[in-house]
């Protein structure tokens, strides 16, 4: 039988919160401990984790080596973060720019329509070392991106940085008719290392306001403040006050702003900024919009989606680098468009690598199936996509349906001996997401063991009496 779960946590209304960290990390490896940097510790735990960092070391050797493996800084993340029930649900790697985005288990059903981009600037383009790399996603129904940047470097550049943003809003495309560029999406995230500097004002003036915690008396000379007086497409976007020390430039393993010959002024280069999308014109002013633009103004209007940012600051306890990372943490206010998972799924009867298993799945709501969708078996507090335990093809597995349950077999070879905690994701290869999630369940440990009628447990000779025991500990009476 299929059971009817109730999704009461899935209401109408929703706060998710949001911690988004950008780091410059100066091609160093990742400190010991994070727990600092995420907030691991903060009563209110956020439901979704951004993570931008620049300057990942991307050597020829390593390079090639993290194409293949996890990098040091995701593996980090993502076994820091897979304990407390985060999933990696995408990431995007380009040279020295790597983004990676974690959501809450319990939302991952809801996050649709996941797709990456790269824009190179650097070096005429040609090697990465600086850019933009985005991730687009639908949250609940709402298109949201997230655009990392590294923007040219040394305090002439202001204009150049401002010229390569723009390129990179500009360039990068999107598969889909609702927002096929980046300004197109009901929210846009714009944040790294911008690398906008201090200028006009004098070293000596500069670190007396940062000493004295004055920070609001060198605002008025940040290039990024003064470049969005003029440039258009800037002032859309939305800024917290600059009420932390400027986060570049430091000596390594230390608290020290710039010591060298350089002695380069500390600057705020490391930013979050955000954009919401423009609300509708008066009704009088509605005339000339296509009816595009008209459904989209309407459907804004009945699934609203506001912003707020709690926190926004940097912390100064990680000297690994030459720059500090930098925290915002968000509330996003909204109704939500999708409200129940497209697939209701669920392991039949008891899971064991002696016996063959049987998953059941429901589609809740019509999706582009395919010949290439699967169901993945994996541990509880699994860290992405790909880190499944087993897999089976929906389609070539299925050995019963009818209108409502669908029964998809899986061989007991494919079932793991050491048992565990597990939960069954769908992944839809169309969609490019995971569309459904089981309650999770028990697989059982069934090594060289035979069971009585349930009641007696009988080892084989191989099994020693330690091990006897133990297991008998583990498996019960």
């Amino acid at each position: 039988m299929l059971y009817h779960w109730c999704y009461t946590h899935f209401s109408f209304f929703h706060a998710p919160r949001l911690h988004m960290v950008t780091w410059n990390v100066a091609t160093v490896d990742p400190p010991d401990d994070v727990s600092l940097l995420l907030h691991l510790n903060s009563p209110k735990s956020p439901d979704l984790y951004v993570i931008g960092l620049q300057e990942v070391y991307s050597g020829p050797l390593r390079f090639l080596s993290d194409t293949v493996f996890d990098d040091p800084w995701s593996h980090m993340f993502m076994s820091t973060l897979a304990p407390r029930k985060y999933v990696k649900v995408s990431s995007i790697r380009m040279q020295g720019l790597l983004l990676l985005f974690f959501s809450k288990m319990e939302h991952v059903p809801f996050i649709r329509d996941i797709q990456a981009q790269y824009t190179r600037t650097g070096i005429f383009g040609y090697w990465g070392n600086k850019g933009g790399v985005s991730i687009r996603l639908s949250f609940y129904g709402h298109l949201l991106c997230f655009l990392n940047c590294h923007l040219a470097a040394h305090m002439k550049y202001a204009t150049e940085r401002v010229d390569e943003f723009e390129y990179i809003m500009d360039t990068q495309i999107f598969d889909g008719k609702k927002a096929p560029r980046i300004a197109d999406h009901r929210l846009v995230f714009w944040f790294g290392d911008l690398n906008f500097r201090i200028q006009d004002h004098g070293m000596h003036f500069v670190r007396s306001c940062i000493n004295n915690q004055t920070y609001n008396l060198l605002w008025s000379k940040d290039q990024l403040t003064m470049m969005k007086k003029k440039e258009q497409r800037l002032q859309e976007f939305e800024e917290g006050p600059l009420d932390f020390q400027p986060t570049y430039k430091f000596d390594l393993n230390s608290d020290t702003y710039d010591s060298s010959g350089k002695k380069r002024k500390p600057a705020w280069t490391d930013r979050i900024l955000w954009r919401l999308r423009p609300k509708a014109p008066p009704p009088d002013e509605q005339d000339g919009l296509d009816a595009k633009k008209v459904r989209q103004l309407e459907e804004d209007e009945e699934y609203p989606l506001k912003i707020r940012q709690d926190l926004y600051t940097s912390n100064m306890e990680y000297c690994v680098s030459d720059h500090k990372p930098v925290m915002g943490v968000f509330t996003l206010e909204l109704r939500k468009m999708n409200r129940t998972p497209l697939v209701r799924l669920q392991a039949e009867g008891d899971w064991s690598a002696d016996i063959d298993a049987m998953v059941l799945y429901s589609p809740l709501q019509p999706f582009p199936s395919s010949t290439w969708d699967w169901i993945g078996l994996y541990k509880v507090g699994f860290t992405s996509v790909s880190d499944y335990i087993t897999y089976t093809w929906v389609k070539d597995d299925e050995v019963a349906f009818n209108e409502e349950i669908i029964q998809v077999y899986v061989g007991k070879e494919e079932i793991p001996v050491r048992g565990g905690e597990c939960v069954l994701c769908y992944y839809s290869n169309t969609l490019q997401c995971i569309i459904g999630i089981s309650e999770p369940f028990k697989t059982f440990i069934f090594p060289f063991i035979i069971f009585n009628n349930l009641k007696r447990i009988e080892m084989v000779r191989h099994v020693n009496r330690h091990q006897c025991d133990l297991l008998v500990s583990l498996l019960g009476p």
